[in-house]
């Protein structure tokens, strides 16, 4: 059983029962979906309570979804007792990722700071992504809380020049014209 208070990062949630034998199919929403087939033990969360534990019998992925089997869950019954949980496991096991790749989580609410001033530019509020609806993403801009309203920050290794998630700062190089653009 999880803590009382605790860090957790959600890998999936479960939209419906599959098949006859109690699995379930779920919504991955983790960039790394197939680490979901070595997972053997996985919070089951409602939001609304501490999560309760779950031994993980097999996962596999399906068009697009992830198919999970329960230890204790062998009928269409106890799988639609699942539907809407979380998948959670600790935030302590999420995937390291290489050198100038940041989980938004990690950027969100850093103070950013502009070359040379001796204040805070303003806080990253989100994180979002440049892109039309169901295309991926390839850039992404930190939308930044200032004392003159939201500025949004092109999130690239020539702007911000330095960022330091464990003393939750970013330190940036706007380039001329930015802040009339954003107006």
């Amino acid at each position: 059983m999880p803590p009382e208070s605790f860090a957790a990062l959600t890998l999936a949630r479960i939209l419906r029962p599959w098949g006859r034998r109690g699995e379930v199919a779920a919504e991955i929403l983790t960039d790394f979906p197939e680490r979901l087939a070595a997972l053997r033990e996985v919070w089951l969360a409602d939001g609304r309570g501490v999560p309760r534990t779950a031994s993980v019998v097999a996962c596999r992925l399906h068009c697009g979804q992830a198919v999970f089997q329960f230890a204790g869950v062998a009928s269409i019954d106890e799988a639609e007792k699942l539907r809407g949980l979380e998948i959670q496991v600790p935030l302590s096991e999420r995937v390291s990722l290489p050198a100038g790749r940041y989980y938004i989580s990690d950027l969100v609410g850093c103070a950013v700071w502009e070359e040379g001033a001796a204040a805070a530019l303003g806080t990253v509020r989100a994180v979002q992504p440049l892109a039309e609806a169901g295309e991926i993403a390839q850039a992404w801009v930190l939308a930044v809380e200032t004392a003159e309203g939201e500025l949004l920050i092109p999130l690239a290794a020539e702007i911000c020049t330095r960022v330091d998630i464990v003393a939750r700062r970013i330190d940036v190089r706007l380039p001329e014209g930015l802040r009339d653009i954003n107006k």
